[in-house]
């Protein structure tokens, strides 16, 4: 397992939820400034100095349950709200779309390509606000000196790292299912056909050496595809032409985007059972998480209902429905806990609980977020 998968996993992920977010924001037809201000309180939360200083330290990917936790909370640092059920769609589209582009690479750095193109694209977002488009510049810096000096074996592991993650999620989606690059059962197809990874060559050919390394024989065979040479590699500087058109904004188009559920598939295809055995590295993905939260902030909807919700089906009902069809393992219990020794033992964590229960002009949902999110992150 790679120490330094973490980063690009919540910058790809953050890169698809902005894509979706912006596409529902337009065809929900809410007004141009309170759009903005979404995309550019989530992005500045995003890139919130304190919160990457603990992201980019090599540390162990942690469990798709506090994963989920932080993007809960991230989707929900502006005025902007959604329900459980449109919070799941969101979260499943995010994770399908980036596992199928990890999947596509034509080879293990490809991937660092696929996250600049990420954040070209968040960068558009906030060209017209210089604070946070510095914040975005500053991450970008710290991609290109981590990550472009290491070896194609640091980058095949952190590829690995990646597909284990995503190793158990099959859902379905309409794009993809339309355009015939994913199965009924939510297995992706990969292609036979296309360029080769940059810098190797069209299969079809073995060369034979003998012993002083004297090219003695070439034999031909049939490779099964229609493979062409890479025309050349994208760039890996701040500016670019990445080449890869993997990690651009596919709902750019406008297309209606499902997650499909169908009888018994809805939880043994789409949502495997997430086992009760307590995890001996919880106290330690805890405090991790906890340290991480600490840089995020949920806004505060104030008297003058600026909050408004977002709908990721299309109409109420289909949403309505969803929540109640929702699979049994992913409706987290409530527990309650008694935090007194920890507030002797971290300081940290104790100012962090102490924002969580903050109270005042909150509505009932935004009041209550924090206890959800204490029992959740309990729950780990």
């Amino acid at each position: 397992m790679s120490t330094r998968t973490l980063p690009l996993l919540f910058i790809n992920l953050g890169g698809e939820m902005l894509y979706i977010l912006d596409q529902r924001l337009r065809a929900q037809n809410i007004p141009a400034d309170k759009a903005k201000k979404v995309m550019n309180d989530i992005i500045s939360t995003m890139f919130n100095k304190k919160f990457l200083e603990e992201l980019f330290k090599p540390q162990e990917l942690y469990s798709k349950k506090a994963l989920r936790t932080v993007f809960d909370r991230l989707a929900h640092a502006s005025i902007m709200r959604l329900n459980q059920a449109s919070m799941d769609k969101l979260y499943d589209l995010m994770t399908m779309a980036f596992k199928y582009q990890v999947l596509l690479c034509t080879r293990p750095k490809d991937i660092l390509l696929v996250s600049f193109n990420h954040m070209d694209a968040i960068k558009d977002f906030v060209k017209d606000s210089p604070s946070i488009l510095s914040q975005v510049d500053e991450t970008f810096r710290q991609l290109i000196e981590i990550y472009t000096p290491l070896s194609s074996g640091e980058f095949q592991l952190i590829r690995q790292t990646l597909l284990i993650f995503f190793q158990d999620m099959h859902i379905r989606v309409s794009i993809f299912l339309k355009d015939k690059v994913q199965n009924s059962n939510g297995r992706f197809v990969l292609p036979t056909s296309g360029p080769v990874p940059y810098g190797t060559q069209i299969p079809g050919l073995i060369r034979i050496f003998s012993c002083t390394g004297e090219e003695v024989n070439r034999l031909q065979f049939t490779n099964g595809g229609n493979y062409t040479s890479a025309l050349r590699e994208g760039s890996f500087e701040i500016f670019g032409d990445r080449v890869t058109k993997l990690g651009t904004n596919m709902y750019s188009v406008c297309r209606p985007v499902e997650t499909l559920m169908s009888g018994t598939s809805k939880n043994s295809a789409q949502h495997p059972k997430v086992s009760t055995t307590p995890n001996p590295l919880a106290k330690e993905e805890l405090n991790l998480l906890a340290r991480l939260m600490g840089g995020l902030e949920v806004h505060k909807a104030g008297k003058g209902g600026s909050a408004f919700r977002v709908n990721l089906f299309n109409t109420d009902e289909e949403e309505e429905e969803a929540l109640l069809s929702r699979p049994d393992e992913l409706c987290y219990g409530i527990i309650s806990i008694q935090a007194t020794k920890d507030q002797q033992a971290n300081a940290e964590l104790t100012k962090i609980m102490g924002e969580f229960s903050e109270s005042g002009d909150q509505s009932p949902s935004v009041s209550s977020k924090g206890d959800d999110l204490l029992a959740m992150m309990d729950g780990l």
